[in-house]
């Protein structure tokens, strides 16, 4: 939307970020089986702006797991609606997020596929 962009048309780093954290919990909510908290920012790359209009994509996958912690990466891609159609990565980002209890505090993960045997 046009709030979320400076005068040039260009949409604002902070809302990229925010929409990557969204992206990024999705798989960490469902390996947790419940809340999860981001605890960290582990990197986050602007490749290419991203301009208003464009249809942005949000791609995450887990790349590994703690006793409490999720780490996923984040690819965002933009298809250039408004010039050519290309399809551009624009981002790429890793995030830690943390299960939590229902007071906020840090739980184990449940057991998954990528629990390793005793």
């Amino acid at each position: 939307m046009p709030a979320d962009a400076n005068v040039h048309g260009d949409v604002f780093g902070g809302w990229i970020m925010a929409q990557v954290d969204i992206a990024g919990s999705i798989p960490a909510v469902e390996r947790a089986q419940g809340r999860v908290a981001t605890v960290a920012v582990n990197s986050f790359l602007f490749k290419h702006p991203v301009f208003v209009g464009d249809l942005v994509s949000f791609y995450a996958d887990i790349e590994k797991t703690g006793r409490t912690s999720i780490t996923v990466s984040v690819e965002v891609y933009a298809q250039r609606m408004r010039h050519s159609n290309e399809i551009v990565k624009v981002t790429e980002a890793t995030l830690t997020y943390v299960a939590t209890d229902d007071t906020r505090q840090p739980r184990v993960l449940p057991k998954g596929k990528d629990t390793p045997l005793a």
